[in-house]
């Protein structure tokens, strides 16, 4: 994992360049960027640490946050929070505990920082190490619980639509996609259509995920050619099973 990363706040300010100059000497690539959606999105590539630098205004806007907290979920994005305790609780409504890799309550110590983003680096240096996944669906609950299952063996990245899936893969390598067949306005059928008609993705394996087991679903599914199919009713062991045996099959071919 690249020891890089991104400062948001609002506006420079001596102590975000102090923070800045103390990262570097810690030799980390550091890129300050304001604290707004528009200028985030004309970024190719956010790096995967994130210092977000609070004050009161950043503290309760919703659009920063709200944007962050889904770069967390799709991109793996590891956002720590700088401010006073009164603009960390307040940002906490949206981008809460699970959404963020650690607070530091100002008057900062940057020491203590690079220390925590040291530690972030090395933890996504072995998870970096793991087989990828990335799991398409549009419905949330479906993806946390698919995340939760897989989320200790492998690196899991999660896209609530096809376009976003297809968006994703096109920056991002996986080693594997779990597909929902049943996705409203671009189906799990189409997907699968772009995603082989590009040579960065057309060699992705691809499981489909469906909640139909009768037979002309079914033929309808394998009719595809997926790598296989996964009922969304199995239990959870079982989904582990299929997908461990995968890879193990992967392995001893090569």
């Amino acid at each position: 994992m690249k020891r890089e990363v991104l400062i948001l706040a609002n506006g420079g300010g001596f102590m975000v360049n102090a923070i800045a100059n103390g990262l570097k000497k810690e030799e980390f690539t550091v890129h300050l960027c304001e604290a707004r959606v528009n200028d985030l999105g004309k970024m190719e590539e956010l790096p995967r640490l994130v210092v977000l630098y609070l004050d009161e205004e950043l503290a309760g806007n919703t659009e920063i946050l709200v944007y962050l907290r889904d770069r967390v979920v799709e991109n793996g994005l590891q956002v720590f929070l700088v401010g006073s305790p009164e603009e960390i609780t307040e940002s906490g409504k949206v981008l809460t505990e699970k959404f963020t890799a650690g607070t530091l309550v100002r008057p900062l110590n940057v020491g203590d920082l690079a220390k925590k983003l040291e530690e972030a680096v090395e933890a996504g240096t072995r998870a970096e190490a793991k087989k990828k996944i990335l799991i398409v669906d549009d419905d949330p609950t479906m993806l946390r619980m698919i995340r939760g299952l897989l989320a200790e063996k492998y690196q899991v990245y999660m896209a609530n639509s096809g376009m976003n899936a297809i968006t994703f893969l096109a920056t991002n390598k996986v080693d594997l996609i779990l597909l929902d067949y049943e996705m409203p306005v671009i189906t799990g059928a189409k997907v699968l259509e772009m995603i082989r008609s590009e040579v960065s993705t057309e060699s992705i394996p691809v499981m489909f995920l469906t909640s139909k087991n009768d037979r002309e679903s079914v033929l309808q599914v394998v009719a595809l050619k997926p790598e296989k199919y996964l009922l969304k009713t199995m239990p959870p062991e079982e989904w582990l099973k299929n997908i461990d045996e995968f890879f193990a099959a992967q392995a001893c071919r090569m």
